[in-house]
């Protein structure tokens, strides 16, 4: 049985400079990435009232379908 990925992206923009959304699987935690080059950073992906987002695992599991 192959070992699932922690990670899930769900969303890409640009190839050289751009965005990534990336949901951790265990936890339903999304994350932003933002890239221009060399350089990155990570962050947890915030909602409107400044709490993280977080997909409901039977989303994930609609999604990780795809």
């Amino acid at each position: 049985m192959a070992k699932q990925k922690r990670f899930l992206r769900v969303y890409a923009q640009g190839n050289v400079k751009g965005f990534r959304i990336w949901i951790d699987r265990e936890t339903g935690v999304n994350y932003l990435f933002g890239f221009d080059g060399y350089g990155g950073g990570l962050t947890p992906l915030l909602g409107a009232d400044g709490a993280p987002v977080v997909t409901p695992k039977d989303e994930l599991e609609k999604l990780s379908a795809k």
